[in-house]
């Protein structure tokens, strides 16, 4: 079986371009204070009411972001600063589903809208959370160091398109990538 480690290299050197993460797991300043910061539902970020339109400016932030327990924190080496999440730091935009030419298991190979690529697996899993009032979906799966992306309705749609059904007392539809199964709901 190939690991999720070695997919996520293979979709960095077909997208051309490898990203270096900051070592953020190794800075541990005192907290700073509240930034007026906002990453909205859908993906987009705000800072003191205004959307932040440079792509290149959140590309950047998104490097920085740690997540401890429900809190997430912009870091560096000498300050960190909280700001808002509303659901997820990240949207998955697209999914590819690939196959392993040695073991031959399927890997559902996910982008999001700031230029990471992640293979679901057992180190990257697919969750799905169901609203206690309006029994709504939000699925999710993990990217880097705790943070997730919110699987987009688009891409969640082919998820379900593509998924298998384990029938029983209730029916759930389920993905696998990399040996690992990913349950997208019951019915």
């Amino acid at each position: 079986m190939m690991d999720s480690t070695t997919l996520n290299t293979i979709a960095e050197q077909i997208e051309g371009k490898s990203k270096r993460l900051p070592p953020i797991e190794k800075w541990n300043p005192d907290f700073s204070g509240d930034l007026d910061m906002r990453i909205a539902r859908d993906g987009r970020w705000y800072y003191l009411g205004s959307e932040i339109k440079r792509s290149a400016m959140v590309k950047l932030f998104s490097t920085i972001l740690l997540r401890e327990d429900d809190e997430y924190f912009l870091v560096t080496p000498v300050e960190k600063y909280r700001i808002v999440v509303e659901v997820a730091p990240f949207i998955a935009i697209s999914v590819q589903k690939k196959v392993d030419d040695q073991s031959r298991e399927p890997a559902l190979v996910f982008e999001t809208n700031v230029g990471d690529w992640v293979v679901a697996g057992p180190d990257n899993p697919i969750r799905v959370v169901i609203d206690s009032v309006t029994e709504e979906p939000t699925p999710l799966i993990t990217v880097r160091r705790n943070l997730e992306a919110l699987i987009s309705r688009n891409v969640f749609y082919q998820l379900v398109d593509q998924a298998d059904v384990e029938q029983g007392d209730t029916n759930e539809l389920y993905v696998t990538s990399l040996g690992s199964r990913f349950s997208l709901g019951k019915f």
